[in-house]
């Protein structure tokens, strides 16, 4: 029997789906669906995951979520929870909001990203709520056309696979989502694995998520604005993570803080933890320095 793989992923990818209890409706009226996306804020910024898409449907939600130390699971169960007391309290019925388990497929996110993204934000068409999904307000298509994103929402990376700068990766996303292809789940390629029902990937992928320790491809998104920020200040690298608090220095960082934030490459949590600072200094550093508008 093939082995199952481990539920944590740091680092990983997956696809997440969260049902009401016998598919009942979760949003009763326009402000549940506002409610959950500031749980969801409170959630992202607690366990430093990343939200990389979404959409609020009437009765259950997708999220595509990538995770960093603390387990998908603790992510979740914050979300439901806290979700769930605050609209039950307003509501004359008891019992559980939610199924009592969240459905979750690993996603090898080089090969499969779009396509999910693309299939996530198709569910309104899907469900014939709207004929468009830019006409459905609750989800994250809105966020890659350049309109309206949460601070919580995630879309460097995406952007990134997309190519080009935002206004080009914008004019490129709103093609790929003109063709319907691979939209509904199960079909084409968007097929879990009959040996690994909770994993979207290639053999390769399977043998990584399955193998003793577990190794994400690592992108070099960081990487690559630390060294757009070294060459813009003309300085070295390693020099961003150096004891000196020299102006110039804070100037660099406080850049590199304000687009990494602004791109949603990392969080500033995630940023201080490279340059070997606290987040609060951090963040005292990018209110001292700006982000330049040249």
């Amino acid at each position: 029997m093939a082995r199952r793989p481990r539920l944590h992923m740091p680092g990983g990818f997956y696809h997440v789906t969260l049902r009401g209890n016998h598919r009942q409706p979760i949003f009763f009226v326009d402000t549940d669906r506002e409610l959950l996306s500031l749980v969801v804020a409170d959630a992202v910024d607690r366990s430093a995951a990343r939200i990389h898409a979404f959409c609020w449907m009437t009765n259950h939600l997708h999220l595509l979520v990538q995770v960093a130390d603390a387990p998908l699971g603790q992510l979740m169960l914050r979300i439901a929870s806290r979700y769930a007391r605050r609209v039950q309290a307003s509501l004359p019925t008891t019992g559980h909001l939610f199924e009592r388990r969240y459905h979750a497929v690993l996603v090898d996110a080089d090969s499969y990203l779009l396509t999910l993204i693309r299939y996530i934000h198709l569910n309104p068409v899907r469900a014939a709520i709207v004929s468009d999904p830019a006409d459905y307000p609750w989800s994250s298509h809105h966020a890659y056309l350049g309109k309206n994103r949460p601070t919580w929402l995630t879309t460097g990376f995406t952007r990134q696979l997309l190519g080009g700068d935002a206004v080009d990766a914008a004019e490129r996303y709103r093609k790929f989502m003109s063709t319907t292809a691979d939209c509904r789940w199960g079909e084409g390629t968007l097929q879990p694995r009959s040996d690994q029902p909770y994993i979207l990937g290639s053999d390769d992928f399977v043998a990584r998520a399955c193998a003793d320790v577990w190794q994400p491809r690592q992108h070099r998104q960081l990487d690559d604005l630390i060294a757009e920020c070294a060459a813009r200040f003309h300085i070295q690298p390693g020099a961003l993570a150096s004891p000196s608090r020299s102006h110039h220095l804070a100037a660099a960082r406080a850049w590199l803080a304000h687009r990494a934030v602004a791109d949603g490459t990392v969080s500033v949590s995630g940023l201080a933890r490279r340059l070997g600072r606290s987040e609060s200094a951090m963040r005292q550093l990018m209110a001292r320095h700006p982000l330049p508008t040249a």
